[in-house]
């Protein structure tokens, strides 16, 4: 399976940070091209330079087949309300082609549970009465952790996760059971030299190793202090980020599928903001798709 209730994913997609920084003409250009090129899913942060669900209508209004998640919508950026009225409207307006992947994310707030937060956000959701599009909304929650996997097998369509290692995708399908769908990010870079790599790998890591919650989720996965401190150990960025050829890459994606992701989407990373990361979806075209 490499779907959501029916809407075919592929195995791969793409996951990326790039149209945060580009005009609204050059995302149009760059997400034709994808599809053209047999891409079937493409995935999208929040990070505070665009809006969620606009910036998901948008590129829903440039292709035709692509499916467009949110990776993830955040839900500090807008009430349970407004979340559901958007991506009704999208489920509307384009059939079976939008999937909302929401996730606690932001900033931390202290004396807040995020298992809490969301449950109580997705009873909200669930409590608003308003007609339901044919096909429904989809969604997904951003999980690590056991209870919030529980929490996305129980109550949404599955889960997604981000910069995690293969075995951590093994234990995910353990706790999701064999029918929720698991999507799992992960950020590759198309560099041989393993200095240059690792370098530019420590470069992006470098936020990850400096919050608290992201330094649990390590330290969860198995990676001792000293891993995680100096730029993080070559262990730790060479589970984190595969680089190498394209065919070589591939290769080391393929292994979430095999412990038991339905879908990997692949981040590129090394990519300046407002530059495009085309070259790199082209060449990694070619040995996923």
């Amino acid at each position: 399976m490499s779907g959501i209730d029916g809407l075919e994913l592929g195995t791969f997609g793409i996951y990326t940070f790039d149209f945060e920084h580009q005009p609204a003409g050059r995302i149009r250009e760059s997400v034709q091209e994808l599809e053209e090129r047999g891409w079937r899913a493409l995935w999208f942060p929040e990070v505070g330079q665009r809006e969620a669900l606009t910036l998901a209508g948008h590129l829903l209004a440039a292709t035709e087949r692509l499916h467009v998640i949110n990776g993830i919508a955040q839900i500090w950026a807008r009430d349970a309300a407004a979340a559901q009225a958007g991506a009704l409207l999208l489920a509307d307006a384009h059939p079976g082609r939008h999937i909302l992947g929401l996730g606690y994310g932001g900033r931390p707030r202290p004396g807040v549970k995020p298992i809490a937060a969301m449950a109580a956000y997705l009873d909200e959701m669930d409590a608003l009465d308003a007609p339901e599009p044919a096909p429904p909304v989809r969604r997904l929650l951003a999980a690590y952790g056991p209870r919030m996997l529980g929490l996305a097998r129980d109550r949404t369509a599955g889960a997604h996760t981000y910069h995690v290692s293969v075995a951590h995708t093994a234990e995910a399908r353990a706790i999701l059971g064999p029918d929720p769908f698991l999507g799992v990010e992960h950020a590759v870079l198309l560099e041989t030299d393993p200095d240059k790599a690792r370098a530019t790998a420590r470069e992006h890591l470098r936020p990850y190793l400096d919050t608290p919650y992201n330094l649990a989720k390590f330290r969860r996965l198995g990676y001792a202090e000293d891993e995680l401190t100096g730029g993080g150990s070559d262990r730790l960025v060479d589970d984190l980020v595969f680089w190498g050829e394209p065919d070589a890459v591939a290769a080391k994606l393929a292994a979430h599928v095999d412990a038991g992701a339905d879908h990997v989407a692949v981040q590129v990373i090394g990519t300046e903001p407002g530059a495009s990361s085309l070259p790199a979806w082209r060449l990694l075209g070619d040995a996923l798709l």
